[in-house]
């Protein structure tokens, strides 16, 4: 049986417990949604996936504590690394305050012009660095999930300057964007980014490469820009429109999602001179038939 004197002083231990660990600073969290990578073979093979940019400018997306970074830095000619988090950019900033090719700025990337960016350096570049005097970029970056969407549709108008993408996002989103037609994961996503870019899927990453640990897995993907549309013969934004029309909603067909826009029998003419059906689904059709109707219902609004 405990006596009072070795409860109170049980009580005390407690006490001072509580105390000291109230007075520790906490361990600090990732912001904005973001899930830190912190497996160094992962992040070596998502570099590698750049090939070689020895004379390359790379933008980097969220950088975090900056492990793509530090392995960026080495190959690089120029890095510029877009950080939104004021702490973790200052730490950015005296991490690599030694290297003449590393840029690290702190701003959202959605509010980030590519072209300014490369016409503005915070310091003189030196060496091998002076090399990197290319007009289009390279982006690479482990994407916050909640707004992976906004920052490569960002990114694809702005292909004009870029030339490869390599980005880690969740699975389900990479599943999206590099599904095919009549894929249950084809959609909005699937051709927008598909107009401007062709798709590789490089790797699943398990959650447990990441601090904290996200309760889903993973996908690293490369995307060189390889614009569509004067093969297709389409106008980017007209056709970009043409399509939010098209996937307005997934489970109806074409006709009912363009018939707001399009007269009936102009939708169904079209649909039979591209050669689908009349109740196809916009999922069901590739970016050259999809087109194929653009265009017919273009000459038949004429």
């Amino acid at each position: 049986m405990a006596t009072g004197k070795q409860v109170n002083a049980g009580e005390e231990a407690a006490a001072g417990r509580r105390k000291a660990s109230a007075n520790r600073p906490a361990p600090r969290k990732p912001k904005l949604g973001q899930n830190f990578l912190r497996d160094a073979r992962t992040a070596q093979r998502i570099v590698d996936a750049l090939g070689d940019i020895a004379t390359r400018t790379v933008v980097e997306i969220g950088p975090g504590p900056g492990i793509l970074t530090e392995l960026a830095a080495e190959r690089a000619g120029r890095l510029v690394a877009v950080e939104l988090d004021r702490v973790l950019t200052a730490q950015l900033r005296m991490k690599f305050a030694r290297r003449p090719n590393v840029e690290i700025i702190e701003g959202n990337i959605l509010a980030v012009n590519l072209a300014g960016l490369l016409r503005t350096r915070t310091q003189p570049l030196a060496g091998m660095a002076a090399q990197a005097t290319t007009t289009r970029v390279d982006i690479i970056g482990n994407l916050p999930y909640y707004i992976t969407s906004d920052i490569l549709l960002h990114l694809l108008d702005q292909y004009e300057g870029i030339d490869r993408i390599v980005i880690m996002v969740q699975k389900e989103v990479a599943d999206r964007i590099a599904a095919k037609p009549g894929s249950r994961d084809y959609g909005l996503l699937s051709a927008t980014v598909q107009l401007h870019a062709s798709v590789e899927k490089l790797f699943v990453v398990p959650p447990g490469a990441f601090q904290p640990p996200p309760q889903v897995h993973s996908a690293v993907l490369r995307m060189a820009i390889a614009p569509r549309w004067d093969e297709l013969q389409v106008e980017r934004r007209r056709f970009i429109d043409f399509l939010k029309l098209c996937f307005a909603q997934k489970r109806k067909t074409l006709l009912n999602n363009l018939k707001g826009s399009f007269a009936p029998d102009a939708i169904r003419a079209a649909l039979k001179s591209a050669g689908a059906r009349a109740d196809a689904r916009a999922e069901a059709l590739g970016l050259e038939k999809l087109a194929a109707v653009f265009r017919q219902l273009q000459k038949l609004a004429a």
